[in-house]
């Protein structure tokens, strides 16, 4: 009894002491850091790189737009197929497809409401298009507001990794101590410049160490992007055409 006793202790001592401490842990030595010798700098440009590569991934993010909280997830590949959804600042939700050079946004009432016809349209011209769209689809063409916040720009994959090329600050950076992101292990990056801190999380992997996560605080434009599910085909199924309402067509009739 007393050596089982003893047995169930050290058992027990195992359990609670950091791996590779202790000789209980024999055989489980610490993973060896992808990035040993390599700068803060180095790191995300090799992460910024990597994820330029992908062919295809999803993204979660919030952050607030003119005070307002937002928030968006999709999945997009390099063939422009992307699907997902977003909540608008000022109220409401819509789903997003996109294939082929065109996309199809399905909102709520709130959405269309808060978002739909022109800047400084009245509430009757906004009820008028919320009522018109009810539980159907409007079909754009993809340039019709690409790059500009417009659905097409969650369609363009090779955009978005350019924005996150050219508008991510990678310079000056200091690598903090190391984090998990949905249970993968990171290495953590960050730059303050004046009010605004920009937190990259790295995957700690030598074959592909995409940026999983940034984080801004402070500043104009603060929130929180995760990046997952790369290389991932994305499958889009098109609204039928007799759930769509062409904008093209809708332009016409409002001109």
């Amino acid at each position: 009894m007393r050596a089982n006793r003893k047995l169930w202790a050290a058992a027990t001592v195992c359990v609670a002491v950091i791996a590779g401490a202790t000789g209980c842990s024999k055989g489980e030595d610490k993973a060896a850091d992808p990035f040993a010798g390599l700068t803060a700098d180095a790191i995300a440009d090799k992460a910024v790189e990597t994820t330029k590569g992908a062919t295809a991934f999803r993204m979660h993010g919030t952050g607030k737009t003119d005070g307002e909280e937002m928030t968006v997830e999709f999945s997009v590949d390099d063939k422009g197929n992307c699907q997902g959804t977003m909540k608008a600042p000022k109220g409401g939700s819509a789903e997003i497809v996109g294939t082929g050079g065109t996309s199809y946004m399905k909102g709520d009432d709130a959405f269309w409401k808060s978002s739909g016809g022109e800047e400084g349209a009245s509430a009757e011209e906004s009820d008028s298009m919320s009522a018109l769209l009810k539980g159907r689809w409007l079909k754009m063409p993809n340039e019709s507001g690409a790059g500009e916040g417009g659905a097409g720009a969650f369609c363009d994959l090779k955009q978005i990794v350019k924005d996150m090329d050219e508008e991510t600050p990678r310079k000056g950076m200091t690598r903090e101590a190391d984090a998990d992101v949905d249970g993968k292990p990171a290495a953590v990056l960050s730059k303050k410049d004046k009010a605004e801190t920009t937190t990259f999380y790295v995957a700690k992997d030598a074959a592909k160490p995409y940026v999983l996560r940034v984080v801004t605080t402070g500043g104009d434009d603060p929130g929180t992007v995760d990046l997952s599910d790369f290389d991932k085909p994305v499958t889009v199924t098109v609204p039928p055409a007799d759930q769509t309402v062409d904008m093209a067509e809708l332009m016409k009739g409002a001109s």
